[in-house]
């Protein structure tokens, strides 16, 4: 029997997204990149979150027996892998502080968690609901 998720938990994981999203957002916004370097790192908080979903869907999708094809479960590892090392590169190689570098690492960081815990919910409460309707 699926549990449904606590209001508190819910609650906490679209915090974490919206405050890992916005602080990075707004720390882009307010910085002195060129818009080229801004670009960069916002599409790779946009493909970090999509990756995270996709990731956490195949997980659960194998864990529940529901078929997922190794090229997707490998794409979705290899997606978020990926985007994690394009920010972790970004970073290294930018003329940034080392306090600015560490805000826009945990701001993804957070964002990423945010992203997953919000799927799993979602999902959770879907399945809570349709087991309901099945009693």
């Amino acid at each position: 029997m699926i549990q449904k998720p606590s209001n508190a938990f819910i609650a906490a994981a679209w915090i974490a997204l919206g405050i890992g999203m916005i602080g990075f957002i707004v720390g882009l916004w307010r910085s002195d990149m060129l818009l080229n370097e801004k670009g960069y790192y916002f599409t790779v908080l946009l493909f970090g979150l999509f990756a995270v979903i996709s990731l956490q869907k195949a997980v659960r999708d194998k864990l529940e027996s529901i078929p997922v094809t190794e090229i997707y479960y490998g794409i979705s590892w290899f997606a978020t892998i990926l985007t994690i090392t394009l920010l972790v590169i970004g970073l290294w190689n930018a003329d940034l502080l080392p306090s600015e570098k560490g805000f826009y690492a945990f701001g993804f960081l957070l964002a990423l968690f945010g992203a997953i815990a919000v799927q799993k919910n979602t999902r959770d409460l879907q399945l809570f609901k349709r087991d309901q309707h099945l009693d």
